[in-house]
């Protein structure tokens, strides 16, 4: 649990240190912290997604539900699926 929080602090500094580089006030504008939540979200999301192409899987349904469910709900996904 340590860990988790040293990363999120050290992500964090990197984010202050990208908004002082781009002059960006913090808290950002809203739509310039919308944008980076969602930045954040497709950086989070893309690499098990390229993986899965470059190992030739199929990427469906099930799968995207599987891997993300979860992630997004806060809920395990269900033994049916």
């Amino acid at each position: 649990m340590l860990k988790t929080y040293s990363v999120s602090l050290a992500v964090g500094v990197l984010a202050g240190v990208i908004y002082a580089v781009l002059d960006v006030s913090s808290p950002a504008p809203p739509f310039v912290a919308l944008a980076g939540l969602a930045g954040m979200q497709i950086g989070e999301h893309i690499i098990p997604l390229i993986k899965r192409l470059l190992s030739r899987q199929p990427v469906n349904l099930r799968w995207f539900r599987h891997e993300y469910h979860h992630k997004i709900g806060d809920n395990p996904p269900s033994s049916g699926d």
